[in-house]
């Protein structure tokens, strides 16, 4: 599938201007494959990130690392949708660990990180192949057992400290971030399905989640509308979100730790 035949107009041109510098920069054959939001049918241009993974022939050298970081920098010059493009480099022969580093650009940086089980799964169970060889029988699938504990190590391990920064929480990313993962584990843990982050949306209401911040976060994320402009709302969204999710994570975190 090339990038016309499915994604907005700006994207469209990002995608294929990223797949033409990619051409100039990678020696040999190379494959491209988005997953997130792009491949499960929850993009929102200018707000979602592009999350994709590029499986190269071989290690990068330094030279290649080089080129790459000049074709990510050269694009985010240019186009102020590129900020929003993530990419991991992972060499053909290895990729079958879920803990080793690959060269990564994200953030308008360029570092090294790990291609995780929870990606590792949304490759296989909705990944979209944008240049290159199919994802089914080159990618090693991921066991449920290995999701799940990534997941609950995740939980409790990165989201739960996190909630004792209550400085970090006043802003809408931190926010509308921290409630989705929970939502998505909680989906995950409970029947192995992974869900959009608009589906997610549904599970916080179900969940018991404070419906203005649900709310809040639907109006500025999918209905188009303003943030809240009332300079107390930030605040107050921080309280309502803690007191609900601190909560939800050790009660998510103890029951599946039990059943595992």
């Amino acid at each position: 599938m090339t990038a016309a035949e499915a994604h907005p107009a700006a994207t469209t041109d990002l995608l294929d201007r990223f797949l033409a510098g990619l051409r100039e920069a990678l020696p040999g054959p190379f494959s491209l494959w988005a997953h997130g939001s792009l491949g499960g049918g929850d993009y929102q241009e200018g707000r979602s990130d592009l999350d994709l993974i590029a499986v190269v022939p071989h290690p990068l050298k330094p030279d290649e690392e080089t080129r790459l970081t000049t074709l990510h920098e050269g694009l985010d010059a240019e186009l102020p949708l590129a900020a929003h493009l993530h990419c991991s480099y992972m060499p053909h022969g290895d990729l079958d660990d879920p803990d080793r580093t690959h060269f990564t650009w994200a953030h308008q940086e360029a570092f090294a990180r790990t291609v995780t089980p929870i990606t590792r799964r949304e490759l296989h169970a909705f990944g979209l192949v944008l240049h290159g060889d199919p994802i089914a029988g080159i990618l090693p699938p991921v066991d449920d057992r290995t999701l799940r504990e990534y997941i609950l190590a995740d939980l409790a391990g990165y989201w739960r400290p996190v909630t004792g920064r209550p400085e970090l929480w006043r802003e809408t990313t931190w926010v509308d971030l921290g409630l989705m993962v929970l939502a998505r584990a909680t989906v995950t843990l409970r029947d192995g399905t992974l869900i959009s982050k608009a589906e997610a949306l549904a599970v916080l209401a179900e969940l018991g989640a404070p419906a203005d911040v649900v709310a809040d976060i639907e109006r500025r994320r999918y209905a188009g509308g303003p943030a809240d402009s009332d300079p107390e709302w930030p605040a107050r969204r921080a309280e309502l979100t803690l007191e609900w999710l601190v909560p939800a994570l050790d009660r998510t975190i103890a029951a599946h730790t039990a059943d595992g």
